[in-house]
């Protein structure tokens, strides 16, 4: 199964794909961590690539294919991979296809985990951390007992800046401009199967382990 996974900021799908691969046996890729890890241990794309970020610039798209390209030639990739964060648009994700043609590995489903705009919101602007133990919690879904108090520790829960109302409009501006258009572009191809990710975590689970099973 060779997998893309498509979602907006806090539609679950970090907690899905790691779910799959314990289910699968198949590794999840994340560009994310894929540069992350690239520039601890200085290789030559990762030193392309803090250069870009030492002066404040983007990563251009073909190194980020480079580090991709090179993670799905590793021997854990052959039986399938889910890539998680990477293409982020039209542009990226036709260059991906054409990477994935020459490696002949290319994708089996791109898998849309779709929630209403109104979940996303309370999703994200409604978590809030422990300032001592760091657990979390959501005032909409999961609230503390105890309020504005940790339940485990007693400490001063508190809303983090990336998850204050402005930020998060903004975080999902930019995947309704860019990465929302990706649906699109996997429809055309006939590729794009898409779950609703709202409700228990395990039948959300169970319908996306029907499609993978169904391939």
């Amino acid at each position: 199964m060779r997998v893309v996974l498509l979602g907006a900021p806090g539609s679950g799908k970090g907690t899905q794909a790691k779910r799959l691969v314990a289910k699968y046996g198949i590794p999840q890729i994340s560009t994310g961590d894929l540069l992350r890890e690239a520039v601890a241990v200085g290789s030559a794309l990762g030193k392309e690539a803090k250069s870009y970020m030492d002066g404040g610039d983007l990563v251009p798209d073909s190194t980020v294919l480079g580090m991709v390209e090179e993670r799905l030639r590793q021997d854990d990739c052959k039986s399938g991979y889910i890539l998680d964060g990477f293409p982020r648009n039209t542009a990226q994700a036709e260059a991906l296809d054409r990477m994935l043609g020459s490696l002949s590995m290319s994708l089996t489903v791109a898998l849309s985990i779709d929630i209403p705009f109104e979940d996303l919101m309370k999703r994200l602007t409604g978590r809030r951390t422990c300032k001592s133990c760091e657990q979390m919690y959501n005032v909409y879904f999961t609230p503390s007992q105890k309020e504005n108090a940790c339940d485990k520790c007693s400490g001063e829960l508190f809303q983090r800046d990336d998850d204050k109302e402005e930020t998060i409009k903004k975080r999902l501006d930019v995947y309704s401009a860019q990465t929302a258009l990706l649906i699109g572009y996997y429809h055309k191809k006939g590729i794009l199967k898409s779950v609703v990710g709202t409700g228990n975590i395990d039948d959300i689970f169970k319908n996306i382990c029907d499609i993978f099973d169904s391939k």
